[in-house]
């Protein structure tokens, strides 16, 4: 998952990492008080269980309600191989230091037990109570074998003789066959089976494909206002007398087991790291089971055997209804049925792009030269701007060089391909690529070789340290000089994932935001960050320093009557030190405003403490994904855009970077996010001091409050091209 959570399948990306570092909090002015941070992993739960509630949320298309649920269990897969995985492996270690609130891990490990039990009941039921039913009553009906009649049994027959049948494998228990390996978040069948020869019982495990569509297509009778489904596992099920003949099938249960699947390299210690990164790659395939599903209706025989060979403890079962594993779900999003779906939301191209004239050809570096151009995804095309930007620069023969971070793209990504054209056409290229990005480790390694293969310069940025910060840096020979185009972006360089994850990003020619990064790409290739830059904030060194010498400033300020101020949007707000610094504004009378996705340790409305600051999360058919950070400053605004979240990792174990933005138009429109997302009218959670997220939809007469995402759709749409009136 991004730094990201929502698994998104292009799913929700999520923000995992193991943060019990020591606390790094300030301690400038009076000790604070006990209790003050919320609990990071309840807090992910908090998120997740926003996510739930747009899948419940009945005013919402029925497709889209599918997909959250589809989200909601993708992102709790990547939360259990990651987070409770970490906090398991530092129990066991006996690396239990306190969290984030002081408690032992121990205890923080029943507490998200208890509450993850409640949450996957609460999915399965709207799944069987809310979302199927909705999908039936629009005409597509997820059926089980109980509800077919003998025409679509000998039809489904067919399909599993001649398309399923033969990619299975059915792995018997048995002296001579030991207990099978079960893979990381594979559908198996528990079968048991009795010789009719001789009343034995025996126990064969079958992995449902992950090849085959999760969901089977049932044409029998099919018409124009329905079309019906069955899962596999159900009818894989139902035809298990063919897989075992001459045996009789006693049993058969639905389970899957989630495994530990972070990745640890010790960098000091290998020489290539590539190939060390394989090769834990292949042992994240056997990582130590953490999780264990079951359907509802397993019997305590079978449940015996798998508890035993996996060596789950009770507290790591979970019993639900079938179906299990509705991340599956994201196939059935893919139906052709518009009517079910948000509305289409083609993204226009960033006004700032289209030339003066309306038959001229775009030119992204004169576009450019014009002033520095904010971009806002996805309603403002990717492919017409970064990408563009990128491919202009690769066929330019004026461009001299072409230098780009890559931490996550896609599979077919143009941006690559324009790197590869330019390297080819004799340019000078450096990609920096992130091989370390959690669960896109091999795509990253694949597109490293490919690039390299090409003449393409690839590093992969400083040991310890991944490299998260989202720039590219053109240089160009224009009238016997070079001149700098810079794109310092919030998100990914991923064509896919800019049509659903919503991000700034800043196209600029400015001199100085060229020398900043020209620096920052020959520190990176070469061997530390050490230098403070004029226009950006780089972590590790100078980030969290640097934001808490400005929220000390607005602190400062209040203190002395001068007009202050603090907004910041991120998709998690952890660090303590970042935290602290907002506490000791609040309480100097600093009025600020948090917008934050997923999670959120501070506390809000705390007499005494945080009484001025505001806390709310927006989710919709968009992620959340832009950080911003402005600050007042006594009239002179200070507002930055970038990549890092407050989180440990971000500030202290990542290159992350913030370009301040100075064009009033793009400060303007800044404050005017701002201004819509905390409004009364705008629909949204709100975050209270006990670390409840209170969902805000309509007004007191009833009416739906404004959608975020919608009305940014609308005003962006709306915006003209150069020299023509807005």
């Amino acid at each position: 998952m991004d730094d990201d959570l929502i698994s998104l399948d292009a799913g929700v990306v999520t923000d995992f990492d193991d943060d019990y570092d020591e606390l790094a909090v300030t301690d400038a002015g009076p000790a604070l008080p006990e209790g003050r941070y919320l609990d990071r992993e309840l807090s992910w739960l908090a998120f997740n269980t926003r996510v739930l509630e747009l899948a419940e949320d009945p005013t919402l298309p029925v497709l889209e309600r599918a997909n959250f649920l589809a989200i909601f269990a993708s992102n709790l897969d990547e939360f259990f191989m990651v987070r409770v995985a970490g906090l398991k492996r530092r129990i066991l270690t006996d690396l239990a230091v306190p969290t984030n609130v002081g408690r032992r891990p121990t205890d923080v490990l029943e507490d998200i037990s208890v509450k993850a039990h409640e949450l996957q009941a609460r999915h399965a039921a709207a799944y069987q109570n809310l979302v199927r039913p909705a999908l039936a009553e629009a005409g597509i009906r997820i059926v089980t074998w109980d509800e077919l009649d003998e025409a679509d049994r000998e039809n489904l027959h067919t399909i599993f003789s001649n398309q399923i049948f033969p990619v299975l494998m059915p792995l018997a228990v048995d002296p001579a066959h030991p207990f099978p390996y079960i893979s990381g978040l594979s559908l198996n069948l528990s079968v048991r089976v009795r010789n009719s020869k001789t009343g034995k019982e025996e126990f064969a495990r079958l992995k449902v494909p992950q090849v085959l569509d999760r969901f089977v297509r049932i044409d029998v009778r099919e018409s124009v206002n329905e079309v019906r489904f069955i899962t596999l596992e159900d009818l894989i099920a139902n035809f298990l007398q063919d897989l075992f003949p001459g045996m009789e099938v006693v049993e058969h249960h639905v389970f899957r087991v989630t495994r530990n699947e972070d990745v640890e390299i010790d960098e000091d210690e290998t020489e290539n790291l590539l190939q060390a990164l394989e090769k834990e790659l292949l042992r994240r395939r056997f990582g130590p089971p953490i999780r264990l599903e079951i359907t509802d209706d397993m019997d305590p025989v079978t449940l015996d055997l798998i508890v035993r060979e996996l060596d789950v403890t009770e507290q790591e079962v979970y019993r639900l209804p079938s179906p299990l594993d509705l991340g599956g779900l994201f196939d059935l999003t893919k139906i052709a049925r518009p009517d079910l779906k948000y509305p289409k939301h083609v993204p226009t191209t960033a006004a700032a792009l289209l030339p003066p004239e309306p038959n001229a050809k775009p030119d992204i570096f004169k576009a450019i030269s014009r002033g520095d151009i904010l971009l806002h995804h996805p309603y403002e095309s990717f492919a017409t701007s970064v990408q563009a930007f990128l491919e202009q620069a690769a066929a330019d023969p004026n461009v001299l060089a072409i230098k780009q971070t890559l931490y996550r793209t896609s599979g077919d990504s143009p941006i690559v391909e324009a790197l590869i054209d330019a390297a080819e056409s004799g340019k000078q290229v450096l990609a920096l690529v992130e091989i370390k990005a959690r669960f896109d480790e091999q795509a990253n390694i694949s597109w490293a070789r490919k690039l390299e293969k090409a003449g393409v310069h690839v590093v992969y940025g400083l040991v310890g340290l991944k490299t998260h910060c989202k720039l590219a840096l053109v240089i160009r020979q224009e009238k016997g000089r070079l001149k700098s185009y810079s794109h310092i972006g919030t998100g990914n360089y991923n064509p896919k994932t800019s049509r659903i994850y919503e991000d700034l990003g800043l196209l600029t020619a400015d001199d100085q935001v060229g020398k900043d990064l020209t620096r920052l790409f020959n520190e990176l290739s070469g061997y530390a960050i050490e230098k403070k830059f004029k226009r950006l904030l780089v972590a590790p060194l100078h980030l969290r320093k640097g934001l808490l010498k400005r929220i000390a400033t607005e602190a400062e300020n209040a203190r002395q009557g001068k007009p202050s101020g603090i907004r910041i949007k991120v998709n998690s707000m952890v660090d303590e030190a970042i935290i602290d610094g907002l506490y000791r504004a609040s309480q100097a009378g600093v009025p600020i405003e948090v917008w934050v996705r997923g999670i959120c340790s501070l506390k809000p409305g705390q007499p005494g403490l945080s009484e001025t600051i505001t806390v709310r999360s927006i989710l919709g058919r968009y992620l959340e994904h832009s950080r911003i950070f402005s600050f007042v400053n006594d009239g002179d605004p200070q507002v930055y855009i970038g990549s890092a979240d407050m989180m440990h990792r971000n500030l202290d174990r990542r290159v992350e970077a913030l370009v301040r933005l100075v064009d009033p138009a793009h400060l303007k429109e800044v404050d005017g996010l701002f201004e819509l997302a905390m409004s009364e009218g705008t629909a949204s959670w709100a975050l209270d001091d006990s670390g409840t997220w209170t969902r805000h939809e309509k007004a007191a007469d009833g009416t739906p409050l404004i959608d975020l995402q919608d009305e940014l759709m609308t005003q962006i749409s709306r915006r003209k091209r150069p020299g023509t009136t807005r």
